[in-house]
């Protein structure tokens, strides 16, 4: 009875925190107002706080509550930075499972002890994450691998925390009406058993290392089937640092434009073109390194339990959709977004998209990358809109939820990485949508005449993209020559 008023009060709090991020913001504070500044530090103190609050709870009751913090720690956009520095912890060190736990498991699933599989297995988890933690291995034949193990109680705390879920909407819609947030437990009813089963995961691992097999840059671990089970994944072991890791990439001379653009590539062509798309994205999911022999730069995918199949009528509308907001034709937009589901929200929903201001949306999100007067006005508004956002999350399509998701984890990594809103991100978008919308339109006509016409437009449609850039890469270098003479004139060399 205790855990389950504790799991409740969790429940609780973390609803006040979503919807109270912002109640304490700081956009009525002059920087040149002392009085102002000391609220400024008291907002500061009441954040951290709450922050480690919110960390203790989903740390006690794990599974759920874990997602939820690292979703939240991940908004680096969007959150306050107390919130999302403390809640990075939970990307890959949560709560551990004992070896006592490990060793039922893999006994219960595999049939064998740990010391019959394994020439050594390191006790201390390399990560623990909500649903599982992985350990470092070695195999009989001498193969390194990664184990990943799932907390033994989670299935059954899972469906307890959605059954908890549901009775806490349920509440909030009868006190607040204008809140409407049943699709957030229709989703996790839906989504929890595909990620609980790790085999399920591994078919989805495989199936984007074949459908992104021409991407040089990614690393998608190889699945070992004959010692894998619903609870007992064994991968190839592969070790990088994590993707919002500046410093990691400084000292390994990792390009962050270089793994933001390649990034940027990877999902885009997930979306658009393929319509299988990964939903996961947090920091801990994703890692990069030197490839050992070549030395480039790798993009490292895991956690594959959740990914969303897009329609392909979803898929057409979602690349016009782009398409419009990057050449900035908002009658195209406003069309697409209602075809989407946004109804009269449709500048709203734009916003959410692009993790931009109306304003910078109007003017071309392309044109110029995110100012920090923008993004303090993102941050600023965010609450005044809760029950406009509440209210357009309950009529777009389930697939949009996770796209949502999804886009909210890139931008964080985007934030972190300092790349946030580049052209060079938008351009690559643009190139999949073409080739998305190109095929679509060649595999419905018969005509050899008609698809070569579709063929030469599409390729001029990308020649004119790729001319564009080489424009934009131009006027980058003239620039910065221009700067490099400005610097030399000022400060001449001595004689």
């Amino acid at each position: 009875m205790a855990r389950r008023a504790l799991r409740l009060a969790s429940w609780t709090s973390m609803a006040l925190a979503a919807s109270g991020f912002y109640l304490y913001s700081n956009k009525y504070l002059d920087p040149n107002d002392f009085g102002a500044v000391r609220v400024g530090r008291a907002v500061a103190t009441v954040h951290l706080r709450s922050a480690r609050r919110l960390c203790e709870l989903c740390c006690a009751n794990r599974g759920t509550f874990i997602k939820v913090g690292q979703h939240l720690g991940a908004l680096d956009y969007l959150l306050p930075e107390e919130y999302t520095s403390t809640l990075k912890v939970l990307h890959s060190q949560a709560p551990q499972s004992s070896m006592q736990d490990v060793r039922q498991v893999i006994r219960e699933d595999l049939g064998k002890e740990i010391h019959d599989l394994f020439v050594s297995f390191d006790d201390t988890p390399l990560g623990a994450a909500s649903l599982a933690q992985v350990h470092k291995a070695v195999l009989r034949d001498g193969r390194t691998v990664a184990v990943k193990v799932q907390h033994p109680k989670v299935q059954a705390q899972s469906s307890k925390d959605i059954l908890l879920m549901e009775v806490l909407v349920l509440a909030v819609k009868q006190l607040f009406p204008e809140f409407e947030f049943m699709w957030l437990v229709d989703e996790a009813k839906k989504n929890l058993p595909l990620e609980l089963d790790f085999l399920n995961e591994g078919r989805n691992a495989e199936k984007v290392a074949q459908m992104l097999k021409h991407f040089d840059f990614l690393k998608v671990p190889r699945i070992y089937w004959d010692l894998s089970t619903k609870r007992v994944l064994l991968m190839e072991f592969v070790d990088g640092g994590q993707v919002n890791d500046r410093d990691y990439m400084e000292r390994n001379k990792i390009d962050v434009n270089e793994i933001s653009r390649n990034l940027g590539k990877m999902y885009s062509e997930m979306i658009f073109v393929n319509g299988f798309v990964h939903c996961d994205p947090h920091p801990g999911n994703v890692l990069v390194r030197k490839r050992p022999g070549t030395g480039e730069a790798e993009i490292i995918l895991l956690d594959h339990g959740l990914y969303q199949v897009l329609t392909e009528e979803f898929r057409l509308d979602y690349c016009h959709l782009w398409q419009s907001l990057i050449w900035t034709d908002m009658k195209r937009v406003k069309k697409y977004s209602q075809r989407l589901g946004a109804g009269d929200l449709y500048p709203l929903f734009a916003c959410m998209l692009t993790a931009r201001s109306w304003d910078a949306v109007n003017r071309g999100i392309g044109q110029a990358p995110v100012t920090a007067t923008e993004d303090s006005e993102i941050r600023n508004n965010a609450a005044n809109y809760l029950p406009q956002i509440s209210q357009l999350l309950s009529h777009v399509p389930r697939q949009m939820l996770l796209i949502f998701k999804t886009n909210d984890l890139l931008r964080g990594i985007e934030a972190a990485l300092g790349t946030r809103a580049s052209a060079s991100s938008f351009l690559n978008m643009s190139r999949c949508c073409i080739r998305a919308l190109a095929a679509h339109k060649k595999r419905n006509t018969c005509s050899f005449f008609r698809r070569t016409q579709i063929s030469f437009s599409e390729t001029l449609s990308l020649w004119q993209i790729n001319l564009h850039e080489l424009v934009l890469r131009v006027k980058g270098l003239r620039l910065a020559s221009w700067v490099l003479a400005l610097l030399c004139w000022l400060l001449p060399a001595p004689h």
